[in-house]
């Protein structure tokens, strides 16, 4: 299902209640989905081109169908420099706490995409049409966001979460320990995320949240203790 939320913005919802998205900003595609996504993520592409791919992490619900989708539409792949070893070898589960854990190892086996070789490297304040790329570590070592200052919309990948996961209620959330290299650092990056004052945010997980009452600002200062 496309959803168009804000000009040349476009949420891609990959599983039912938004439980996986990707999204379409400025003519780039920003993550894939698991494996099994990407006939709904082609079709998404047909209708509206993109000339490159972005990945905000390589986790497998995020690089899934990467490899397919940059050999099909002749896309360059982006990542930032301490994604690329799971980006092109396609060893996702790599950097998790426990990568034996057997949803670990299902991730690995079922979602996980082959991997594919990265054209560039991308790192903080760099420009991806009008949005600027956040370094924001943590839920995995070489996570980043993306900000459109002029209207406030955020893409946050998996540095927090906008449901639970196994009862997909909608809420905000820290991402689950299971699948975080280091929850603590991932909170600073929340911090740092906090002061752009977003007014749209876009979350691998879980619906989109328009930003009313600093929402999103209360939620970090109380995962910092503050």
């Amino acid at each position: 299902m496309l959803r168009q939320i804000a000009p040349e913005v476009v949420q891609i919802s990959l599983m039912p209640r938004n439980s996986i998205n990707c999204y379409i900003i400025e003519g780039v595609l920003i993550d894939s989905g698991i494996r099994s996504s990407y006939k709904t993520v082609k079709k998404a592409l047909e209708k509206i081109p993109v000339y490159q791919h972005i990945l905000t992490h390589a986790h497998a619900d995020h690089q899934g169908c990467s490899d397919q989708l940059c050999e099909e539409f002749s896309i360059p792949l982006l990542c930032h420099p301490d994604e690329i070893f799971r980006t092109e070898t396609g060893m996702v589960t790599k950097d998790y706490p426990r990568p034996q854990h057997w949803m670990a190892k299902f991730q690995q086996k079922y979602w996980a995409g082959q991997g594919h070789q990265v054209q560039r490297t991308i790192v903080e304040n760099d420009k991806i049409g009008n949005f600027q790329v956040i370094e924001t570590p943590g839920h995995s070592a070489g996570h980043i966001s993306l900000f459109r200052e002029r209207d406030g919309v955020l893409i946050i990948g998996d540095a927090a979460i906008n449901m639970n996961l196994l009862t997909t209620k909608t809420g905000l959330r820290l991402p689950p320990g299971l699948f975080t290299t280091d929850q603590q650092r991932n909170i600073k990056s929340l911090q740092k995320l906090s002061k752009l004052n977003p007014a749209i945010i876009c979350f691998g997980h879980g619906p989109i949240m328009v930003n009313k009452n600093r929402k999103f600002e209360q939620f970090v200062a109380k995962c910092s203790g503050l």
